[in-house]
């Protein structure tokens, strides 16, 4: 018997049939397949989340380190605990507080940044095939970690005012008439990303509501609350149900994402299979990297730091929503956030972001199209014109650049078009966020 003729994919990578199932669905992210691009000094990116660390007291952080190399540095840089220094655990209860949330050190496992910890509670709840329920748009790193422990994402609308608490219940419903249940709800309630909108107090309660009646699982990601361009502070979903929701934080936003230091803070039974799951891929968090952060939080004024970030990023949202406002043409609508990074851009009727982005990238301009924060064939038909622009790394005078350029280029998708005698759309100065299908009166821009 002859063997069986080898595969494309097995002829493109020899190793191709000896992968897992899980392995074979790995694709790269449209983002990280733009940073490559958008690092070119030529060009102005407003495609990735970077924050802004020149805002750091650089020479403080210095002395800080060769410190605490001086005087702790074999506990820096020896093995530690699989849940996470104790001290910094504490550290980060003091953090949590300003979010609401009441916590025991013991209840806290430190990850390697919270993109870790959503690994690690889609590993101990997901099983090839189970349901997970997610915004649209989600954050494109949680959608990557559900695909690859193979979950089906279902995603749940969202408007200006966050998550619909209606089209969760629908979701639900819909799972119950299949025999079937969500493993959880991932939800980014605070200054989402990629959509640039916050949860509204009763939002948040009617969330927390349904999750009780229904008994779902809630995994609250929340790397950017304490950034609010106004101060204010949102409620955490888990100061009001420690049961049910599992929460996710990070220093990646509010201090250096370098150091790749985040954290779970979750039930007691979770925390133990969290640990567990910990140490089976990584033994331990950096020792070095949590000490630098428990040092910092220490001796440092970081809360002074976060409103320093806080007024940075506010400027920086500014100068996108006045660009956007004065050179974006008819027929275009963004969110108008409140805090975060993130604004979420929709294009005139029949233009396609990810067709486009050649020419934007032509033109010396990146942004990430709407399509990559959406999961398998579950994508609304308005996806295809959305995208993300992130405001928070470059300053504001290149911000508006950037905009002038991503204006002309889809100007001249639209000429394209209207030589074919297309709509050009509603007149300049109508700005409702699309955020999939949920329509609705969107918050007013500057």
């Amino acid at each position: 018997m002859s063997p069986p003729s080898p595969s494309s994919g097995s002829r493109l990578d020899p190793h191709h049939d000896r992968y897992a199932e899980r392995a074979k669905g790995m694709t790269a992210s449209q983002i990280r397949a733009l940073f490559a691009v958008a690092a070119r000094p030529e060009v102005v990116s407003l495609a990735g989340g970077m924050p802004y660390l020149a805002a750091l007291p650089m020479g403080n952080l210095a002395a800080l380190m060769t410190e605490l190399v001086a005087t702790r540095g074999e506990q820096a840089l020896q093995y530690g605990s699989g849940q996470g220094d104790p001290g910094l655990r504490e550290q980060i209860c003091e953090v949590m507080a300003l979010v609401g949330i009441s916590a025991h050190p013991d209840e806290v496992v430190v990850t390697t940044g919270s993109q870790q910890a959503l690994d690690l509670v889609t590993r101990i709840f997901v099983d090839p095939g189970d349901v997970v329920l997610a915004e649209a748009p989600s954050y494109v790193g949680a959608l990557g970690a559900f695909r690859s422990y193979q979950a089906e994402v279902r995603h749940v609308a969202m408007d200006e005012h966050g998550l619909v608490p209606a089209a969760l219940r629908a979701a639900l419903d819909r799972l119950r008439a299949q025999g079937r249940r969500a493993s959880f709800l991932y939800t980014v309630p605070s200054f989402h990303n990629p959509a640039g909108v916050t949860a509204t107090p009763d939002r948040r309660r009617e969330i927390v509501s349904i999750a009780r009646q229904h008994d779902l699982l809630v995994l609250e990601d929340d790397p950017y609350g304490l950034l609010g361009f106004d101060g204010t502070v949102p409620r955490a979903l888990r100061a009001d149900e420690a049961e049910q929701v599992i929460y996710l934080g990070s220093f990646s936003k509010t201090f250096a994402p370098g150091l790749r230091v985040g954290w779970a803070l979750a039930p007691h039974a979770v925390r133990d299979k969290l640990v567990l799951a910990s140490e089976a891929t990584q033994l331990c968090p950096s020792s070095f990297s949590q000490l630098a952060v428990s040092t910092y939080l220490r001796t440092q004024p970081w809360q002074e730091q976060v409103k320093t970030f806080r007024e940075v990023y506010r400027e920086r949202r500014d100068a996108m929503l006045e660009a956007l406002h004065d050179l974006m043409p008819p027929g275009s609508t963004w969110t108008s956030p409140a805090g975060g990074f993130y604004v979420w851009l929709t294009l005139p009727e029949g233009i396609d972001s990810a067709a486009m982005l050649p020419l934007a990238i032509g033109e010396r301009v990146a942004y990430v199209p709407g399509t990559a924060f959406y999961a398998g064939a579950d994508v609304p038909r308005e996806a295809d014109r959305t995208m993300r622009l992130s405001f928070c790394y470059p300053p504001p005078e290149r911000i508006r650049e950037g905009v002038r350029r991503l204006a002309g280029v889809v100007e001249r998708e639209l000429d394209l078009r209207s030589t074919f005698g297309s709509d050009r759309g509603p007149a300049r100065g109508h700005h409702e966020p699309s955020l999939g299908r949920v329509s609705g009166p969107g918050p007013e821009t500057t």
